[in-house]
This record gives structure tokens, sequence and C-alpha cells, in this order.
């Protein structure tokens, strides 16, 4: 426990030398678990100087017959390696000797520091991997190892002349006797470029057999690899034969295509069998696997099975299944019909929003890409909307049937639902409702005189939105129904696609100032900014006099709002009370950086993830925080907000909603997740593999405490203000506070517990000072004013008492603050 303090302590250079004599002689000490011990904190704690003088020590532990202190010795060397390089770097030797250790993990570390001492030579690469394929590795972790620089040696020694070396030594492994060795040989040999019919044979069998493994791991990466290299195949065989670094040779493409999809096949015979498995993330990649490989004859066959699958499985499960149902739609466009029924029937299912809208989307995508599914199509969707419980999703479709619905050769049949939504919808459904009904009455001749007795019904409407919209496009169609056609601006402006940001849009509105000049959309800017940062003005001289604007940044909170407000999933959940500072959620240097900042509302709670990338050779895709509540019992996750793309420092942000009690301080505590497909970025090109991989990184936790939901607001004069409240919701209590080291802290510790702003300077305590009496006051959740008085009184033991006296214009309130200083 000792040696794990001292490491998560971290002394500075000036502490370091008390615990580093003492850990010195620990290295030498008889017991080998304080002598490992000894040197992992050693290396953690140490500098360049003082690595100098155990360097003797740790060259020495290397090669120790202990493999507990060979092991720590060697992964505090590949730590080491990234701070002081030079000296690691002498202990090739040792290093070298370590790799023929007999202990398994010996060798798989000694070969792990080995490489990386040598990463930047590729010629003693190539060498370390020759010699070690020659000889014997003992270790299966060393083994894996080794597959792994055999096939990056492979990779940048293939020649045009088909020639590959190394390939016999992983053909070989595909034959050793650990699982984990044979999986990363058939895997190693799938990933490689340019393969052969012949070299992927035997890959493909190993991988096939593991199918049917009693051993869920096994079968899951089976299912897995077999999952990434059909991809790649089966684009080979449909597409243009290149695809990524995967490339058939000229001389091999005529038997590759012969030949696999036998392969293919009997694979998918035996894949069939895992949509049953208990294991649902086996299933799910089996039934995409089978998706993304299966042929025309074979949609039928898997629709009946995977209907039964999909009640089975959880809505990310579902959202996978529905993305491989649209790719093998657009693949076999002639399968629409049954896979459109497909779809639409999972929307009437029981699912999440996430579920209904990759369900929505795929749709959507199909009507779009397949011209024979748009009248099939846009008719499920106007059936979903019928149950829909979604306004996001309402919302959306109402908007894409006012594109898509007047191009059919039917428009009129679908007025019948979209007229159903304004009787039946809340105000933000009836509204775009009616805007979906002037978009066809603009582009359909037809149905304008009856669009136009339609928009008329929709003035009495009891909302102001769908009022204002129901006779602004009156006006525009016409009295007689007729659309105005001297006045195509507007047309476009009403009936056209709205391409800029609607926070842009606001901006540039605020900004414009009345002049003979009318307002021009097209000077809106269509990029928003990754971060909504205080507006900054160019260094000059201050205006003065009536005509200067206000002093200071514009408000922090109304560039969070303007944020917020333009995210559909977000933008009903009212005004924005408070945002929080950033709350950091990583440590500095570390290879993401995130914080956190918490958007208060009086029913949600919007939680906004800041995120960095810090390394060049890395693009993140699909990155998104994953919250555990269940120490926070009053708060349930309604939405959030994935952010697709985070490239090499440029921040982004991806957002989790929480809905709570109306006007609640609720608090509780978060465990967050950061989740991402990591794809590595070539650095003479810059660009990213086309393939990734599923990453998560660990962040600190996050609590919502009282103090979030109360807003500093301060009082010029706290004595009126406090007389003019009056005494009818006052609540005064006494408590003690145990001891403290000052009565400053005392008071400190208060303020932060109650997030409120001090008055007239009453935070600064006297030295030395037995009674002080601290004045705050601050705007609760729900508007609502409070004041505070606090009177704190130190012993001679160091134990605080304090008195506290609210006042506010809510009883509950008062109430409330007594109880968070009482369970504090």
């Amino acid at each position: 426990m000792v040696y794990l303090i001292i490491k998560e302590l971290s002394p500075s250079a000036d502490e370091v030398i008390i615990v580093t004599s003492s850990l010195m002689k620990d290295m030498n000490s008889k017991t080998d678990m304080y002598r490992a011990n000894a040197i992992r904190v050693l290396c953690r704690i140490t500098d360049g100087t003082l690595l100098t003088q155990i360097e003797r020590y740790l060259k020495q532990a290397i090669v120790d017959k202990n493999p507990v202190v060979a092991s720590a010795a060697l992964v505090s060397g590949i730590h080491l390696l990234q701070t002081n390089p030079e000296i690691v770097k002498r202990w090739s030797n040792e290093v070298q000797e370590a790799v023929q250790s007999r202990a398994a993990l010996v060798q798989f570390h000694a070969l792990a520091l080995l490489q990386q001492i040598r990463q930047n030579d590729r010629l003693a690469v190539s060498k370390l991997v020759t010699s070690l394929t020659r000889g014997t590795v003992r270790s299966p972790l060393a083994q894996c190892l080794l597959i792994r620089y055999t096939s990056q040696v492979i990779r940048e020694s293939s020649t045009q002349t088909g020639d590959r070396p190394f390939y016999d030594f992983l053909e070989s492994c595909l034959r050793h006797k650990a699982e984990m060795v044979i999986f990363e040989a058939a895997r190693a040999i799938t990933e490689l470029s340019g393969v052969t019919s012949r070299e992927l044979t035997p890959a493909i069998t190993v991988l096939q057999l593991f199918l049917s493994s009693s051993k869920p791991v096994l079968r899951f990466a089976a299912v897995r690899t077999l999952n990434k290299f059909f991809r790649k195949l089966r684009n080979y065989i449909f597409g243009d034969g290149v695809v990524g670094t995967f490339e058939l040779r000229p001389s091999e493409s005529g038997s590759v295509a012969m030949t696999h999809p036998m392969a293919v096949t009997n694979c998918n015979i035996d894949m069939e069998s895992l949509i049953s498995d208990q294991n649902r993330s086996i299933a799910t990649l089996a039934i995409t696997t089978l998706l993304k490989t299966g042929n025309e004859s074979s949609v039928d066959r898997l629709m009946k099975q995977i209907t039964n699958f999909m009640s089975d499985i959880a809505d990310e499960f579902k959202i996978v299944v529905v993305e491989a149902i649209r790719s093998l739609c657009l693949k076999f466009p002639l399968k629409y019909r049954s896979l459109m029924n497909f779809l639409s029937n999972i929307l009437r299912e029981e699912g999440g929003f996430e579920y209904k809208k990759a369900t929505v989307d795929s749709i959507v995508i199909l009507i779009r890409d397949i011209p024979e599914a748009k009248e099939s199509g846009l008719l499920h969707l106007c059936e979903f909307i019928e149950d829909c419980e979604f306004t996001y999703l309402s919302t959306q479709i109402l908007h894409f049937l006012g594109i898509e619905g007047p191009k059919t050769t039917d428009p009129s049949k679908y007025i019948r639902y979209i007229y159903n939504r304004v009787h039946l919808e809340n105000a933000t459904v009836r509204a775009a409702a009616v805007s979906t009904l002037a978009k066809f009455g603009a582009m359909v001749d037809a149905l304008k005189p009856r669009i136009f007795v339609l928009l008329r019904r929709c003035i009495f409407d009891s909302d102001d939105e769908v009022r204002d919209r129901a006779t602004l496009y009156l006006n525009t169609l016409g009295g007689d129904g007729e659309v105005v056609e001297t006045d195509k601006e507007v047309k476009t402006f009403l009936f056209g696609d709205l391409d800029i940001p609607l926070v842009n849009l606001e901006t540039s509105l605020k900004n414009y100032e009345p002049s003979e000049e009318p307002f021009d959309i097209h000077s809106v800017p269509k990029e928003v900014k990754s971060q909504p940062l205080v507006e900054k003005k160019a260094p000059g001289k201050k205006p003065a006099g009536l005509g200067a604007p206000p002093s200071g940044p514009p408000s922090t909170v109304d560039a969070y709002e303007r944020l917020l407000s333009s995210i559909p999933e977000f933008s009903n959940f009212g005004k924005l009370f408070k945002s929080s500072a950033p709350v950091e959620l990583t440590e500095a240097e570390t290879e993401y950086a995130v914080n956190v900042v918490k958007h208060i509302f009086d029913r949600h709670v919007v939680f906004q993830y800041n995120c960095t990338n810090t390394i060049p050779e890395q693009l993140l895709e699909n990155v998104s925080v994953n919250v555990d509540a269940s120490e926070a019992d009053d708060f349930a996750e309604v939405a959030s907000k994935p952010l697709r793309s985070l490239p090499y420092d440029t921040p982004g942000q991806t957002f989790v909603a929480f809905e709570k009690p109306e006007g609640i301080t609720a608090v509780g505590k978060f465990t967050n997740m950061l989740r991402f497909i990591v794809k590595e970025v070539d650095p003479s090109t810059g660009e990213a593999e086309e393939d990734g991989v599923e990453d998560e990184y660990q962040l600190e936790d996050l609590e919502v405490v009282a103090a979030d939901f109360m807003m500093k607001v301060g009082v010029s004069n706290f004595r009126n203000a406090w007389e003019s409240m009056g005494e009818d919701f006052e609540r005064v209590d006494e408590y003690g506070l145990g001891p403290r080291e000052s009565l400053a802290e005392a008071v400190s510790a208060v303020i932060n517990l109650l997030g409120m702003q001090p008055c007239e300077g009453t935070e600064v305590v006297a030295t030395n000072s037995r009674s002080h009496t601290c004045l705050l006051s601050g705007v609760s959740l729900g508007n609502v004013k409070v004041l505070v008085r606090l009177q704190f009184g130190i012993e001679g033991s160091r134990d605080v008492a304090m008195k506290l006296s609210v006042r506010s214009e809510d009883e509950a309130i008062g109430d409330a603050i007594h109880e968070i200083v009482s369970c504090s």
C-alpha cells in the first residue's frame, strides 16, 4: 500500500529525496516482492539524473532469476523509454538476454521493450523477427507479439514480384497449441495485402473451426475477423477490386473470384447457427456478417431468421442490424419490398430514440437511392408518425415528406396523414405539419386550393408558432391559392432547404443594423465553431457616450444557450438556467483531453463533454461518452449526441442529457467512459485508414451538487434586500461543523457548498478572528431569489459552530438549503 500511495502522490523533485533512499534500499532487499515494487515506484517518480545512479541496479534486475523482478524492470523500461530513451537503449544486451527467458511474462515484456528500442530502425526490426522466427519463443503472449511484428515486416518488405518473406512462419503458427496464437496468426493472414487464395485457405479454415468452439471468446473472435475480411472480399467481387489495403493480385484475381465465394458459403452455413447464440454480441456479429456476405437468393431466408432474432437483443445491437439491412438493400435493390417491409414492421415495435432514428434514416436513404421504393417508403413513414412518440422524428419525417412527397405520382394520398398531425400532436409537430402542407401547395398545382382551405383552418390554432406559419404561408400562396410569381426570393427562402445553422442566422440577425440595404441571408456563415467561445473584438479605441456598447464580454450562458437550442434533441428543454465552469475529467498531458460543462434546465441536466485528441497519428470517429448514473437515482438519461469525427488538435463536443424531477435540487455521482473508433493517420498524406478499431478511455467521475442549481447573483445593498424580503419565509437553525484548520476554511467550505455570491466582501475572514458573519445572495432554480446570513464561531478546540439564516421568495428553497447543510 505504501508503494501504491507513493506512485499516486508522484512527489515533486524537492520531495522525492525523502523516499528515494528508502526505495533504493528496497531494491536490494531479500524479499523479491519488495524489489519489484521498489523498481516500479522508483522509475515512476525518478528523473534523468537519478536514473543514471540506479541504472546498474535496473540492468541487473532485467536478467534477475526471479520473473517478478525481471518483469518489473522491463515494464519500467517501457515507460522510461518515453522520457529517457537514450538511457534505456543502453540496456539492449540485457533485454536481448531476457527475450530468451523461460518465464512467459518476462519473454513477453522483453520482446515488447526490444521492439520499441529498435522500432525506428527497419533493418534492426527485420533482423529481430528473422532471429526469433527461427528460434523458439515459448511464451504464447510473446508469440502473439512476434506475429504482429512479423506482419509489419511483411507489409513493409512485400515486393511487386509477389515475394512474401516470413509467410511460412505465420502459417506454422496456425498449428500452435495455444488458441490465442492460432487466432492471432489467422487474423494476421486475413489482413495481409496482396493476399492469394492459397495463403488464405488455412486461415479461413481455422476461423471456421473456431465458429463451432465451445468457448464464447473464440466464437466472437472468429466471427468478428470473418466479418471484417468478408466485407472487404465482398467489395472486391462486386466492386472495383481494391478496398483500402486489401487488393488481389492480377495473377490471382480469376481464381480468387471463383474460389472465395465457396469459402464464404461454407462459413455462412456455420454462422447461421450462431444467430441463436446465447451471447448477443456473437449473434449480432453473425447476422450482420451474413447480411453483408449473403447473396440475393438468401435474403428472404435471412429475413425470417432475423424477425425472431430482433426481439431478443438490445437497441444498440438492433441499430447494427438495421444498418446492415440498409447496406444489403442498396446492394440488391430488387429486394427492396421485403427489406422495406421488415424496416416498417420494426418501426411499430417498442424501442428507444436512437433505434427508431436509425430505422427512419435507413428508410429515407432507401427512398433516395432506389426510385422504385419511394412511394411505399413514404407511406411507411406516414403510418409511423401516426403513433410516433418522438417529436424530433415526427418533424424530420414531415420535413422529408415536404421534399419528396410532391415529386410522387399521387401526392394527394399523403395530405391526410400530414393534416392529422395538425390536430393530434404537440405544437412543434403541428408547426412542422403546416410547413409541409404549404410545400405541397407551392409545388403541386392541383392541390393548391385544397391546401389553402386547410391552412385557413390552422390560423385559429392555440399556438403562436402554428398560427404565424399558417398566416405567412397563406400570404405567400396568395388569396386564390396561387403562388406569387414575383416574389421568387421569398418562395426560395420559405420552401427551399435552409443550409445554414440557426445559431449563425440568429447571430447575424442580431448584428444587423437597419439601413437601406436589406438583410442578405447569403452573408450568414455556414460553418459552426466547435466551441461556444466568448466573442473577441479587435483591439482599438473604445466608443464613448450613449452609442457605446455595454462593457464586458457577452454572456457565456447566452453562447451555450444558442448552441443547445440549435441541437434538436435539446431544443424543447426550455430556457437554460445555468452553465457550470468546465470540470476537467482527464489529467494534463494525457492522450485525450476531456472536460465537461454542466447545463442546468428546470427538468433536465445536459453534460457537454469538450474533447481534444492530442495524438497526431490518430483520427477518432463516432465519439461518445457512456455515462453510468447508478449513483444518481433522480436522473434518467433521455438523449445523447455523439461526435462524428475528432481530428488531431481540433476540439469537439459530445452531449448526454438527463431528466430529473421538475424544480428539485437533485444530486448524484456519474461515472464516465469515453468511447470511440480510432483510425490510424498516415503522417505523410494526412489521410486516415478506412477501417478503425473500437476503443474506450476511462474518465474521472462527475458529480452534480446542490451548488449547480444556484446562480451567483449579487445585491448592491444586502441589508435593504434582506429587510425587503421580509420574515414570512425565513428559516433559522444552528449547526456544528466539527474541527477545522481555521475559521476561513469553514467559511470557504460553506460558500462552495451553497454556490452563492458573497456580498460586501464578507467572504474575507480577519486573521486570528474568533467569529465572523458572511452574507450570500443568489437565484435558485425557478428564478427564486435567495439571501443567506452565516454567523460563525470557533472554539479553542477548533470546533466551528454556525448559525444559518435563510430568506427566500419560496419557503421550499429555504428548507432545501438547510437540508443541504445538515446532510453535508
